[in-house]
């Protein structure tokens, strides 16, 4: 039987250019909508854009949340793109203070740019990845690879250890978290063209 990667629909992402971007490096990705699939996949993705709360609230509206976060639980492999990074951690700030998934210890908060610098937010556009622990995901990447970020607000990991990458927009920000079989980016593998196959390919293979 083959591996099943699914990636979750709740209403707030374009699943179908990650769907394209996971056949362009050879395997098929299912988008579910349904708790019972989660249960049934061996590899999740969850994507996202838009508000914390709006998307939080989505999932445990479609009872989504609990298997996700079982499915995380049991060792399954997960990975959270944008949003779905931002959703795993315990308190989101966007608009109000609003309880996430609590997978990770630590916060979502606004990029408090310096104003000297005339950096905009949101951060939007190519930016380079400092790898600060080689997660399997990021195998074969050259170092300094640029990805593409749409994004206001980023993660304050609690536990620095999880970090994977970090990139500089005025000063350092986490782009991306690993622990274990939970794989976060920050930036968005599906638009990062070979650099971005590259990383869903890896993901595949964990």
């Amino acid at each position: 039987m083959s591996m099943r990667i699914a990636i979750v629909d709740y209403g707030m992402a374009n699943l179908r250019s990650v769907q394209k971007a996971f056949e362009q490096v050879g395997h098929r990705a299912d988008i579910i909508s349904h708790p019972e699939e989660i249960e049934q996949a061996d590899k999740i993705v969850l994507p996202g854009v838009g508000a914390f709360q709006d998307a939080v609230a989505t999932l445990r509206e479609k009872e989504l949340a609990g298997p996700i976060v079982r499915h995380i639980d049991r060792g399954k492999s997960f990975l959270g793109i944008c949003l779905g990074l931002q959703m795993l951690f315990d308190t989101g700030y966007e608009d109000g203070e609003h309880r996430g998934l609590g997978v990770l210890r630590g916060t979502c908060v606004r990029f408090d740019v310096d104003q000297t610098l005339n950096l905009k937010v949101p951060h939007m556009g190519w930016n380079q990845l400092d790898i600060q622990r080689p997660a399997p995901i990021f195998a074969g990447l050259p170092a300094g690879s640029g990805v593409y970020f749409v994004h206001g607000y980023h993660v304050v990991p609690q536990d620095v250890s999880i970090i994977a990458t970090t990139t500089d927009y005025g000063r350092p920000f986490v782009s991306s978290v690993w622990r274990d079989n939970v794989f976060a980016t920050q930036f968005h593998p599906e638009k990062s063209q070979k650099v971005g196959l590259q990383i869903l390919s890896n993901f595949a293979g964990v």
